[in-house]
């Protein structure tokens, strides 16, 4: 009888590395795997994934770089509605899974698999990124989760790997990292704690430099278009270098506390140099070249779609009419924003557009007024306080 083909989500890690063996051994699966890279591994990371894969039995493994759509479907929008969950996270880690889950559901249909599956626990926010997506995308499609369905241990995962001729070293290092374009999410003992938070050894990117640098960032329709004067058209690069620059100051690190989609309250230490770097630039620019109402109303769907985004809600419609009206706000907001970098901090200084409406001939707040006179203020404040001047006169009416 010819074996049923089940496609796994692999990262070499300790859970996708028991799925793919159980799955073969113990089910009988003709296991295929695959790595989704969203700017997360690099090149001899994969060929180290790749040759894990193969080793516990892969018939076939691909990498999935599905970096530049990534940018170019859920970064670029996160810019553009300044998107920082609770008012902290860029939603790293979050917002990458939705396009790996895409990605490898996509490849399933490709290679004709019966079954889908994924190393993630019952007690986090992926299994339910990954299965609701892979469930619309491809309905027909079962979703196989031995990790999640057995409630395993690390130590019954480990002693049965080794059972069945592979080793490898699975010792449980003190973080967990998870590494990305859009940002770096840390996990360990001090997450767990409400009082608690992560030492300096525990961030990947350790303070390099000292003093101030100078950083200018260029932006064109809300898009980052250069770095310190040097044009790039690849904004994925563009994202790497202003990466590479800030985090030698330790810049970018947080912890983010908020509500997973499950219910429960959780932490999460985080570095994101670059997201934070260019969003609070951008936002800067932005006050600079839109309306009061737009930036009013950009906050508030820039808010909804970060929620959406992360709450695995990406391919519900109105995500694609809250992109429209994102990228629609966007035409003025060009121009340059200078940054002034130093050991855990930035500042912003300024910024240069021809678009800054400060620059106008109307007048100069605190200074001069040339576009209307004393009486129009007077008229104007007059009539502004109309409704609560009848207000205050009906209750002291009512009260006397």
């Amino acid at each position: 009888m010819k074996k049923e083909k089940v496609l796994l989500a692999f990262s070499g890690g300790l859970d996708t590395s028991f799925c793919a063996k159980y799955l073969a051994e113990e089910k009988g699966y003709e296991v295929y795997t695959a790595v989704a890279n969203t700017g997360g591994f690099s090149t001899e990371e994969l060929n180290v994934i790749e040759d894990k894969a193969y080793r516990l039995g892969s018939v076939k493994h691909v990498a999935l770089d599905v970096t530049q759509e990534y940018y170019d479907k859920s970064i670029k929008y996160m810019v553009f509605g300044n998107v920082l969950r609770n008012g902290t996270y860029p939603i790293s880690v979050s917002s990458e899974r939705i396009f790996q889950a895409i990605a490898i559901i996509q490849y399933a249909k490709e290679i004709g698999a019966d079954y889908v599956a994924h190393g993630s626990t019952g007690a986090g926010n992926d299994q339910v990124r990954f299965d609701l997506t892979f469930d619309i995308l491809a309905p027909e499609i079962k979703i196989l989760t031995p990790t999640r369905d057995m409630v395993l241990t690390r130590e019954y995962e480990i002693n049965y790997l080794k059972e069945h001729g592979f080793e490898a070293d699975f010792t449980k290092m003190e973080y967990s990292i998870n590494k990305g374009l859009w940002g770096t999410s840390i996990g360990g003992k001090e997450t767990l704690k409400s009082e608690q938070t992560l030492p300096e050894s525990a961030y990947p990117s350790q303070i390099e430099k000292q003093g101030e640098e100078t950083l200018t960032i260029d932006f064109e329709g809300g898009e980052i278009t250069a770095v310190n004067g040097v044009k790039n058209a690849n904004k994925v690069e563009l994202i790497n270098q202003v990466e590479a620059i800030a985090s030698k100051y330790g810049i970018g690190r947080d912890m983010h506390i908020g509500d997973t989609i499950i219910g429960i309250k959780g932490r999460v230490g985080f570095e994101a140099a670059a997201a934070l770097l260019i969003i609070n630039a951008h936002k800067m620019l932005e006050k600079h070249t839109l309306s009061k109402w737009q930036q009013y109303w950009k906050d508030q769907l820039g808010n909804w779609y970060g929620m959406f985004l992360h709450e695995a809600q990406y391919l519900e419609p109105v995500m694609r009419d809250i992109e429209k009206f994102l990228e629609n706000s966007q035409q003025n907001v060009t121009g340059k924003v200078i940054v002034t970098l130093r050991p855990y901090s930035y500042t912003l200084v300024g910024v240069e557009s021809p678009f800054d409406m400060m620059k106008t001939d109307f007048g100069e707040y605190g200074e001069v007024n040339r576009a209307w006179s004393a009486d129009d203020v007077k008229g104007f404040t007059k009539i502004l306080g109309n409704q609560m001047k009848i207000y205050y006169n009906v209750q002291k009416r009512n009260n006397s």
